[in-house]
């Protein structure tokens, strides 16, 4: 079953609805502000024929597309949007390589000899966080990054709970982000599914594992495993759940 928590964003409309939801439930979560950036990398250059001695073309160079939502308090803005942060920022930096969630507070800052970026932010409610960052195809990348006033839970199994909800977070985020966000040009292209496979994401949906769904459908455990695997593979998703949530914004299951 789709989490109480999350499941509002599917029905978001619009930009500023989904404004509102991804602030709603990152309050629920215990923090203040929260930040969706979808980026869009542009094409690779075409290759050309070896240009003749002498021969100086400019090269069109493109920049990438960046569409953001978020509650930035309008004092810090200006900082915030800066590209200078963009490349001193240690989170920022950690996100653009990595799809492994960040837990950050002053020593991350002060780590990386960037204490002085983290004094200034925290003035403005920025002393620890959480931030995600979800590489997908065709040049798509999505990041969530919530922050707070206060530190982060100190016991492992707390912190370690709060990390897996901020990733079911981005999950649900992510789908609504590509859907509202991205110009229709440039959606993913829509894959085809079987008609098994639309009946085991849908029994899916609906919170049953893969056992049920094979007792449901009157097949093994192990084929409506296989119908999960090429659900997620034709859809592009990491888990099942990526698989649900992308099949319901392509319309594939209801």
């Amino acid at each position: 079953m789709l989490p109480a928590l999350y499941s509002p964003l599917l029905q978001a409309r619009t930009p500023d609805e989904f404004r509102d939801e991804i602030v709603r439930t990152t309050r629920q979560l215990g923090f203040d502000t929260v930040s969706a950036m979808v980026v869009i990398d542009p094409e690779p250059p075409a290759a050309t024929a070896p240009e003749q001695a002498g021969d100086e073309r400019p090269v069109a160079l493109q920049r990438s597309e960046f569409v953001v939502i978020d509650n930035t308090p309008a004092a810090y803005r200006a900082v915030f949007d800066s590209s200078d942060l963009q490349q001193a920022d240690p989170v920022m930096q950690y996100c653009k390589a990595y799809s492994i969630p960040i837990a950050w507070d002053q020593s991350t800052y002060v780590d990386a000899g960037r204490g002085p970026l983290w004094e200034e932010q925290a003035r403005f409610g920025y002393r620890s966080g959480v931030a995600l960052a979800l590489h997908l195809p065709e040049r798509h990348h999505f990041m969530l990054g919530i922050d707070r006033d206060g530190a982060l839970p100190i016991d492992a199994g707390e912190r370690q709970r709060l990390l897996s909800d901020i990733q079911v977070f981005t999950a649900y985020a992510l789908d609504a982000a590509m859907r509202l966000l991205v110009p229709s040009r440039q959606q993913p292209d829509r894959p085809s599914l079987t008609r098994r496979e639309v009946e085991v994401l849908s029994w899916t949906m609906a919170g049953k594992t893969a056992w049920e769904v094979g007792r449901i459908l009157g097949i093994s455990e192990r084929t409506a495993v296989l119908h999960i695997g090429n659900s997620m593979r034709k859809l592009d998703c990491r888990n099942k759940n990526q698989a649900v949530l992308k099949a319901l914004r392509l319309g594939l299951i209801h």
